[in-house]
């Protein structure tokens, strides 16, 4: 008997439960039930993911449960990949929860602990669990859009404590259901044309339909898909989203929602389309390129760390299009072995940025608790006073940076192996597009260490900048321990990514890459059985440990030799003790960066010179202000905003009150419909 439905089934009781226990139960119990409760659902719905990786199978039709279509539900190794990933990440995130919002100095009136937002949560963990599991265009869209909406009502959570949480929320849906509205549309024109709604319908009658229209469809749902990953240029509403958002729901949000557009990508354009032309790879590989690099820069130059942490997901999720459209492109091409290799690196690179985002933002709310600060200007000297957080971080850290010993190294490395053996297939195209994309992977990698580097070292290592960072203290056990989980998740995967190996193949081969197996290997190595190629990370982690203790030992045994001296105190030129004032902060240490990448950027920068009212020749003040907009949101948001007002504003011509001026509005309305229903007949 299959794991897949009982392990579904508690998970769906546990997340329906949870809510009643939400609304009800007072406020010294609710965190703790509700997030009990929320951590089974990820228990539960990790079990059925992990179980559906080693082989098994489950589909389900329950007909009376929607009306006319009916829902039905199918899982099988690629939906297994993300349930088991959302699984791990909701059932750590619920015990970070329960301290974040128990803890002392908590609130339960507003925010995470009010009664809406805690009876929201389990929904939007289950649905987080069930999006993947959905196996007809009606389940799906209708799992969608309870995704959005109760992910927007976490968002909106601490609408009463900051005046920017309204407006995040209105970006968010705003953009959420744009992309709802063309995913409606192209799964509509999907099942007309293919004769069904079920997935399995799809397959069978992608055959007759043309290619415009099988075009269309691909670009309407991968606009879609993409936007809810976050990717440029339809990623305004995550740098504003994730950092009004409750941390804890910033780290369900970046590690677990956002996947599901990759899913959503996956599944359609790969399984249920099977396939198609270069063009639409192409496209798809264009806007992970420059969502990785664009995504990074912004990352870079931001000084609030949650905005930071943002960006990164942004470009994590560039990077998993990027393997994703390399590997549409070498299917199309009749190369299996290394499309299965870059869809394989990519959903790697799915699980590893899952792991080490979670807990960066769970470090990052922790920070946010102990200061009320997010920027990192403001803060520093955290290490002292908040070591286990410091600590977390910089493992978080070390895998964002795609650098080992961090968990990141391995799926970037196994997505270069894939563009480099890529260069194999014969076509222009591929001689250009692919040298291109290896540069763009070595970039923002690059970039990753600067942005972690100044994220740790300025806001953890640098001497602290106000009372808020130096009567820090440290978070409360359970937030630590829903952190260390995700700390052990990404040490496991640093070491032993072998272990994922076959799971990863039967992701591949469920999303329609039929006979091939990119990943092989035990759990002390990887290897690429179709390329030759074989990486021991825990070798390679050794190797660099060995490395680290030579050096050491050899400055150790240098010093001892050198003649002793006498402490003196330093020469200081006069110039005293430094102070905070003197160290960089995020924006002086992303200050080079910003020059290099100016016209990139386009930075506002502007020096007011406030003279001595006596005198214009004595300064009394000056004033430097320094700003690195969103240019894409500037160029391409703010004139769709602008011609938005200006048509509302023309509009309000239109009600001049007079009834019979409305009721010519509705008869012109009627004339209108009937006639285009007439032509269109």
């Amino acid at each position: 008997m299959s794991l897949i439905p009982a392990a579904l089934a508690t998970a769906t009781v546990l997340g329906v439960a949870g809510a009643p226990a939400g609304l009800v139960l007072p406020p010294r119990v609710r965190g703790w039930v509700v997030g009990v409760l929320t951590a089974g659902v990820g228990v539960a719905g990790g079990t059925a993911g992990v179980a559906a990786l080693g082989g098994s199978r489950w589909s389900a039709e329950v007909p009376g449960l929607l009306p006319l279509a009916g829902t039905h539900l199918a899982v099988d190794a690629l939906s297994g990949l993300f349930m088991a990933v959302a699984g791990a990440v909701v059932a750590a995130v619920a015990v970070y929860g329960i301290g974040y919002v128990t803890g002392h100095g908590s609130h339960g009136s507003y925010g995470l602990g009010s009664r809406g937002a805690q009876a929201v949560l389990p929904l939007f963990a289950l649905s987080l669990l069930l999006v993947p599991a959905a196996a007809s265009v009606s389940t799906f869209l209708l799992l969608w859009e309870l995704m959005a909406l109760t992910s927007l009502l976490l968002v909106l959570a601490e609408h009463r404590a900051r005046p920017a949480v309204l407006q995040a929320g209105v970006w968010y849906a705003v953009m959420t259901h744009l992309g709802l509205v063309l995913l409606l549309a192209g799964l509509s024109v999907y099942a007309a044309q293919a004769g069904g709604e079920t997935f399995a319908a799809l397959r069978a009658g992608t055959a007759g339909i043309s290619p415009t229209l099988r075009g269309l469809v691909f670009v309407l749902t991968a606009v879609a898909f993409t936007s809810k990953a976050g990717l440029v240029p339809l990623h305004a509403w995550l740098p504003r989203a994730h950092p009004e958002a409750p941390s804890a729901v910033s780290a369900l949000m970046s590690a677990a929602m956002v996947n599901l557009g990759v899913y959503g990508l996956v599944r359609v354009g790969f399984d249920l389309l099977g396939g198609g032309p270069a063009w639409w790879w192409l496209l798809v590989m264009a806007m992970g390129g420059l969502s990785a690099v664009y995504g990074i820069l912004q990352a870079a130059m931001a000084s609030d760390l949650k905005r930071l942490l943002a960006y990164s997901t942004s470009e994590n999720m560039g990077l998993v299009v990027l393997g994703v459209g390399a590997a549409g492109l070498f299917a199309h091409a009749g190369n299996d072995a290394p499309a299965g290799l870059a869809l394989a690196a990519a959903l790697l690179h799915v699980v590893n940025h899952s792991a080490f985002k979670a807990l960066l933002f769970g470090a990052a709310g922790s920070v946010l608790r102990a200061t009320g600060e997010r920027n990192l200007d403001l803060l520093g000297g955290l290490r002292a006073r908040m070591p286990v957080t410091a600590g977390l971080f910089a493992v978080g850290a070390l895998g964002a940076v795609a650098l080992p010993p961090g968990n990141g190294f391995i799926s970037e490395w196994l997505l270069l192996q894939s563009m480099i053996h890529g260069l194999e297939v014969p076509g222009v195209t591929t001689a250009i597009v692919l040298p291109l994309a290896v540069a763009v992977i070595a970039l923002s990698a690059g970039l990753a260490a600067a942005v972690f580097v100044k994220a740790l070292g300025v806001g953890f290592f640098a001497r602290p900048r106000g009372e808020p960072a130096t009567a820090a203290k440290e978070s409360p056990p359970l937030m630590l321990a829903g952190m260390g989980l995700l700390a052990a998740l990404c040490a496991a995967l640093a070491l032993v990514p072998g272990l994922l190996g076959g799971g990863l193949d039967r992701a591949v081969e469920a999303a329609g890459l039929t006979g091939t197996r990119p990943v092989a290997g035990g759990g002390l190595r990887v290897r690429l059985e179709e390329v030759s190629a074989t990486l021991s990370p825990l070798w390679v982690i050794a190797a660099l440990v060995v490395a680290l203790g030579s050096v050491m030992a050899t400055v150790n045994w240098a010093t001892r030799r050198r003649q002793r001296r006498t402490q003196a105190r330093l020469w200081d030129c006069g110039g005293g003790a430094p102070t905070p004032r003197m160290a960089y902060t995020a924006t002086s240490f992303a200050e080079p960066l910003q020059r290099v990448f100016d016209d990139v950027l386009a930075p506002e920068q502007d020096v007011d010179v406030t003279p001595v009212r006596e005198s214009a020749y004595l300064v009394e003040r000056v004033e430097f202000r320094n700003r690195v907009p969103d240019r894409i949101e500037h160029r391409l948001y703010q004139p769709v905003l602008d011609l938005l007002a200006a048509a509302g504003q023309s509009a309000r011509r239109l009600a001049g009150g007079s009834v019979h001026t409305y009721l010519g509005y509705g008869f012109v309305g009627l004339i209108t419909l009937l006639v285009v229903l007439v032509v269109g007949w």
